[in-house]
């Protein structure tokens, strides 16, 4: 009589799935927890799921966010997983055979957006994060790690999700070729964990500042390459609406950016009554885009007939950070304000040398920047140096072009001097948000840290805000 087969051991592919799955159906089950808790205690009206939603409690109805946010992160890995499989079973290796074509499909990122409904860009950046995320098999048949193990944990873990793992695993490839292993390992576990903590936004600042630490020579090229393709095409349309499709390059945005923004911040200044002392006679009811193209036709009719300055942009420069090592030495990057792409050294060189830009210098000699009691604005060389040390708004990282500097303790409630001890950059919406909710602000040389009010968190951690949350540990490691 014939033995039963025993059920073969299952390989560490297979039990990473199993596990991948047992996530899943967790994820779900806290999701529908979460929903049937979010719900009113004599429970919904019927059983569609919009009532459902506007009968929730707001706390409830956060709950539910989050739950339904890490199960599509989940999800998202999972077939990230699934797309790098399809794609190496439609290898070229196997010609007509291979899954895709074999499914009709001319290649495998054709069958993945028809699966998924989403787009080729979509489908390719799922097989690219699968396949820069999973295991790796060696000529000796053994299983090794991925190629980026912090990004395949966090990935696995649901503590990122994909459009966080597509920007730190591409960035760190194309700084693999000029960089250490040790230095692309200590900046993928940073890039990770800023990953978990900020949106998406904020982490392109953070991956933006890694390559150009990683790969300091790759900077000009990336300049060049910019300068390059910067075009400006105009058109006018059937109904006479002239349209505008412009792709500048740091250098050549910086000053346009610089001179739109100055124009519409002095228009919204004069919607306020409280800055220019009286209410307007007519009311400016213009859009924000609205006041962009009015400005922008008012910086050109300057520029053909006008001799004098545009009030607004009397006080108005472009300002490029450099370290000094940097400037003497030709190697490095450099930033703009307002601006989130580095800029090489070269570059920097070039717009420093134009006599309506400020080179700030870091590193040389140091103006007087404490000013104490003395007086209650910050002086622009305090601003320069609050704006170097926060980056812009130093809680939510908003472009430098959009913050004002602020006392932490306020000026006549607290007595507060006009130190950079005692500033902080801020956006309009953080200013108000930290001083209503009762955050604590402690600033230093280089960093800022905000503590929570205990009724949001009640351990009080602090989080690091500012600059330094990009920070890179990339210089420390040989």
């Amino acid at each position: 009589m014939e033995e039963p087969r025993r059920p073969a051991r299952p390989t560490r592919s297979a039990q990473s799935a199993l596990h991948a799955l047992v996530a899943l159906d967790r994820d779900v089950a806290t999701l529908r927890e979460a929903w049937a808790g979010a719900m009113p205690a004599w429970g919904a009206i019927d059983g569609t799921a919009q009532v459902d939603l506007e009968q929730m409690s707001d706390p409830g109805l956060i709950r539910v966010t989050d739950a339904l946010a890490k199960t599509r992160r989940e999800v998202d890995a999972m077939l990230a997983r699934v797309a790098a499989e399809v794609a190496r079973r439609s290898g070229p290796e196997f010609g007509e055979t291979g899954l895709a074509k074999a499914q009709g499909f001319h290649n495998p990122v054709r069958l993945l957006a028809a699966s998924t409904g989403a787009s080729r860009t979509d489908a390719q950046r799922l097989i690219a994060v699968g396949t820069a995320t999973a295991d790796r098999q060696t000529f000796s048949g053994e299983r090794a790690p991925s190629r980026h193990p912090h990004v395949a944990a966090a990935l696995a873990a649901a503590a990122i999700g994909l459009d966080a793992a597509s920007a730190i695993t591409s960035m760190l490839d194309r700084a693999s070729a000029r960089a250490t292993a040790a230095r692309i390992d200590v900046v993928e576990a940073a890039l990770v964990g800023l990953a978990a903590q900020v949106p998406l936004e904020t982490l392109m600042r953070g991956v933006r500042e890694a390559e150009a630490r990683l790969d300091p020579d790759g900077v000009e090229p990336r300049d060049d390459d910019l300068r390059t393709e910067r075009s400006l095409t105009m058109r006018e349309d059937r109904h006479g609406m002239v349209h505008l499709h412009a792709w500048l390059d740091p250098e050549s945005a910086a000053p346009v950016k610089a001179a739109i923004e100055a124009l519409v911040s002095d228009a919204l200044r004069r919607r306020d009554p409280a800055d220019i002392g009286l209410a307007p006679v007519v009311e400016d009811r213009r859009s924000i885009a609205q006041i962009q193209v009015d400005a922008l036709a008012a910086l050109a009719r300057h520029t053909l007939g006008c001799t004098q300055t545009l009030t607004p942009l009397a006080k108005t420069t472009v300002i490029v950070r450099v370290d000094l090592d940097t400037l003497v030495s030709g190697l490095g990057h450099a930033r703009i304000d307002g601006i989130e792409q580095p800029i090489s050294a070269s570059t920097a060189r070039r717009m420093a040398a134009d006599a309506e830009l400020i080179p700030a210098v870091l590193g040389g000699e140091s103006l007087p920047l404490d000013l104490g009691r003395s007086a209650r604005l910050f002086t622009r060389a305090q601003r320069l140096a609050l704006g170097e040390r926060d980056g812009g708004c130093a809680s939510c990282g908003q472009n430098i072009g959009y913050v004002e500097a602020h006392h932490i303790s306020w000026w006549e409630r607290d007595a507060g001097p006009t130190d950079l001890a005692n500033g902080v950059m801020l956006c309009s919406f953080c200013h108000h948000r930290i001083h209503r909710d009762g955050w604590r602000i402690d600033a230093g040389p280089t960093e800022v840290w905000f503590i929570p009010p205990p009724h949001i968190d009640p351990d009080r951690l602090p989080r690091l805000g500012g600059r330094a949350r990009f920070a890179l540990p990339v210089d420390r490691v040989a």
